[in-house]
């Protein structure tokens, strides 16, 4: 592995963990209160729980299509957003939070394992690289991180 390849996967890493321009993603979990999550402030369409496990569903999913051929992407965008406003219990939180941490943690492993080509085509994709999916998730995870920050703002939680 060269230099620049082993630059260019800390770099991805650390994006994916929302440090450099985005917030970090573990300050934003350590704010979010379970009393908070179903809060829904009026003219906004969703609650910290909808943006939160929307969140984790798509980094599910964009994680599962990076590493598994056989993988079927749930129905867009039914599937992606949960109705409900908020989780069943805490315990529902808790393990969406465990899930979301373990998925990152996976695509993060994926993208230090210099094993895989980062620039190499999905054969089961339409273009799609590892390099492509890893800063996908981190875009898509830094995009509603800002908007749970804004909510969390608004509750006065921020």
């Amino acid at each position: 592995m060269t230099d620049d390849d082993r630059s260019l996967r800390k770099h991805i890493a650390n994006l994916l963990d929302g440090r450099q321009a985005h917030i970090e993603i573990g300050a934003v979990l350590d704010k979010l209160s379970f009393q908070d999550l179903s809060k829904q402030p009026k003219d906004v369409p969703w609650t910290l729980w909808q943006l939160f496990e929307h969140t984790r569903i798509a980094q599910w999913d964009i994680l599962e299509f990076s590493r598994n051929p056989k993988h079927q992407s749930p129905d867009w965008p039914k599937s992606y957003w949960p109705e409900d406003k908020g989780p069943k219990d805490e315990a529902t939180w808790k393990a969406s939070v465990t899930s979301f941490r373990h998925d990152l943690n996976d695509m993060r492993d994926l993208v230090l394992d210099c094993n895989v080509d980062l620039h190499e085509k999905l054969p089961h994709g339409d273009g799609q690289t590892i390099l492509r999916e890893a800063m996908l998730i981190a875009d898509h995870n830094a995009y509603h991180l800002g908007q749970m920050v804004l909510l969390l703002k608004l509750f006065g939680s921020w």
